[in-house]
């Protein structure tokens, strides 16, 4: 029996590669390529050019943390829009690579840091995350719905009460500070530009990489995994594999984000993984759009300037962030349960040619 038998993906959502009137049918690559529109280079040039234009605080404490951000929400995505499991111990591994930085590499506590290599650190910090984030998904993916949502928010509640009142291994409340970027061929990452091109460079790595495992055999099998596990099952495919394996990907993801976090804030602490860190990620992911991955940085970009720039708007807003960042979720989730994307799509369904509005919403960004 043809295992992708009987499969009906969701419009939209699972990309079927087209064959051509020749016969021939059309490699990943070609499709690809064919699928890049004007907007897609526009949006390119605009991030690669943005440090020329910004200054120095646009560069870093936005455009940099959006990235970071935006990297760790990129893993909920691939694992919740794609696999239909929302996890939110996503910012629990990223947590556990900032640690494992600190622990393997240089930081202020000498008498438990390592010391080793900067590579080497972050080598093993990446490695042994996507472990943990593994077991995380063998122990997660057997249940779905709420449940899953809380066992891995149990996962992370336990994780970041072992960090703060472990002073062996984590340090306690304190953490690791001074942990620093490295210096690599005399670029100095520590500087805002060279850390914002690094940022951009393992984002783009992990969207595009996002972009094309969604259209590969696994992505595919991961989506009719989420539509309709059982008819999956019978059809000879590995739903717990697939789940795991799932897991482990967006684990890696959430890793990488997590070393740029450590990075950019030069510390970790049990906060950075804390139960408010843990949902700022679903919001970040939400507000973005779970259904896209461009969503991820969407979400990043908007959070990150309500973060730095609401309070201009809101009186005692350090104090009512919580409310205003509620209340920006709360519309988006009313009025427009795709994110701020699906809102984009709305507007262009409704101001823009005929073809747009029969077509906006087999396309995704």
């Amino acid at each position: 029996m043809n295992a992708g038998a009987g499969v009906r993906p969701m419009p939209g959502r699972v990309p079927l590669h087209a064959v051509p009137a020749s016969g021939a049918p059309t490699t990943p690559a070609a499709s690809a390529w064919r699928a890049i529109k004007p907007r897609h280079v526009v949006v390119l040039l605009a991030v690669l050019l943005y440090p020329a234009v910004a200054s120095p605080f646009f560069t870093y404490q936005i455009g940099a943390q959006a990235l970071g951000l935006g990297l760790i929400a990129l893993s909920l995505i691939f694992v919740g829009g794609y696999g239909g499991m929302v996890s939110l111990a996503q910012m629990t591994v990223a947590g556990m690579a900032s640690y494992l930085v600190g622990i393997f590499g240089s930081s202020s506590a000498t008498a438990i840091s390592l010391g080793w290599p900067w590579w080497l650190a972050v080598l093993f910090a990446l490695l042994l995350a996507t472990v943990f984030a593994t077991v995380i998904g063998w122990l997660s993916v057997r249940t779905e719905g709420i449940y899953t949502i809380m066992i891995t928010l149990a996962i992370g509640v336990a994780f970041f009460y072992l960090a703060q009142q472990n002073y062996t291994l984590f340090n306690g409340h304190q953490g690791f500070n001074q942990i620093f970027a490295p210096t690599v061929f005399g670029i100095d990452f520590r500087q805002p530009v060279p850390f914002y091109g690094l940022s951009l460079a393992l984002s783009l790595a992990g969207y595009f990489g996002v972009k094309h495992l969604v259209r590969a055999p696994f992505g595919i099998a991961l989506q009719g995994i989420r539509d309709n596990p059982r008819r999956m099952n019978a059809l000879g495919y590995d739903v717990t594999l697939h789940r795991v394996a799932a897991h482990a990907v967006a684990g890696l993801l959430a890793a990488v984000g997590g070393v740029l976090m450590v990075w950019y804030n030069n510390r970790v602490s049990p906060g950075s993984m804390g139960t408010g860190a843990m949902i700022n990620i679903l919001v970040i992911a939400v507000l973005g759009g779970m259904k896209h991955p461009i969503g991820a940085f969407v979400g990043a970009i908007v959070f990150v300037l309500l973060q730095n720039f609401a309070i201009d708007l809101v009186p005692d807003f350090r104090e009512r962030f919580n409310l205003v960042i509620g209340g920006v979720f709360l519309a988006i989730v009313l009025f427009s349960p795709d994110g701020l994307l699906g809102l984009w799509a709305f507007v262009r369904a409704r101001v823009g040619p005929r073809q747009d509005r029969n077509t906006h919403r087999r396309r995704q960004p």
